[in-house]
């Protein structure tokens, strides 16, 4: 935990997707913790506005737009302390029918989106000797979902790349920390980009799993909690790596390494594959 003269620093935190969800959940938390916050969407923030710091209207996905954003952050407050990758969206189908352009997109927003931001950020975190990067990932991006696949793609390249990351700058003082929920009541469930193309060939599979899945989220992990998560992490001294939300799912994750991979597709696509 910070120390009490710690806690009178002024510390700056980054939070990209801090428009909504779990982004806006974990800005609210770290601005109850003291943090000036600065937030990064391509929305407008209007529903909430942070006590401390400020907000930027920029896509994840155009570097250079990401590249003027740190430096005027890094212009008023010559620090930053934590940088939240929160930025996201879902999309869903079979991937035999899933059109390119889409499987693209998911890709540049939840992987390369997050990849541009962790560089950014790194680049002064490096100078100044520390600093936190938390990225929230996925179960999903451990347990491949079937009709989700391309969503759990770019989560589980997210984990690895910010595995490898994270030897890289350990030198530099940067701690980074891989946050994995399960389900979360958020708006992401209807905002999700659904495609039910294929679905009479697939007999009706499609449908059903995703409305599976969408009903677990609607009944999951309240997203104030998680948002309070991430901010406990920020204020932590000294940081893992591997962030399951809570126990539940942190078994879940080991359970699915340990049984024989057969069992564990067995057991998935009894779940989702319907």
């Amino acid at each position: 935990m910070m120390t009490e003269h710690e806690k009178k620093v002024k510390r700056i935190a980054v939070v990209t997707g801090g428009t909504s969800g779990i982004g806006l959940e974990t800005v609210k938390a770290l601005n109850d913790r003291g943090y000036a916050v600065y937030t990064v969407s391509r929305r407008v923030l209007d529903s909430y506005i942070p006590k401390c710091g400020g907000h930027f209207s920029a896509d994840v996905t155009d570097e250079g737009a990401l590249t003027k954003v740190f430096a005027e952050i890094w212009e008023r407050e010559a620090r930053l302390d934590v940088c939240v990758c929160a930025a996201g969206f879902g999309i869903s189908g079979a991937v035999e029918f899933t059109k390119l352009e889409d499987a693209k997109k998911q890709l540049d927003v939840n992987f390369f989106g997050a990849f541009l931001t962790m560089k950014v950020a790194a680049s002064y975190m490096r100078k100044q000797g520390f600093g936190k990067i938390l990225a929230v990932s996925s179960v999903a991006g451990e347990i491949a979902i079937p009709f989700q696949a391309f969503y759990s793609a770019s989560k589980a390249a997210l984990g690895k790349l910010l595995e490898a990351f994270a030897a890289e700058v350990f030198p530099f003082g940067i701690q980074c920390a891989l946050i994995m929920p399960g389900d979360v009541a958020t708006p992401f469930t209807d905002a999700r980009n659904k495609s039910n193309t294929g679905n009479d060939v697939y007999s009706g599979r499609i449908t059903k799993s995703i409305a599976k899945m969408e009903r677990d989220e609607r009944h999951g992990i309240p997203v104030d909690k998680l948002g309070a998560f991430i901010a406990l992490l920020a204020d932590k001294k000294r940081i893992g790596f591997f962030h399951p939300y809570n126990a539940p799912y942190a078994l879940l994750i080991s359970l699915y390494r340990l049984l024989p991979r057969r069992l564990a597709l067995f057991i998935v696509r009894k779940l989702y594959a319907c």
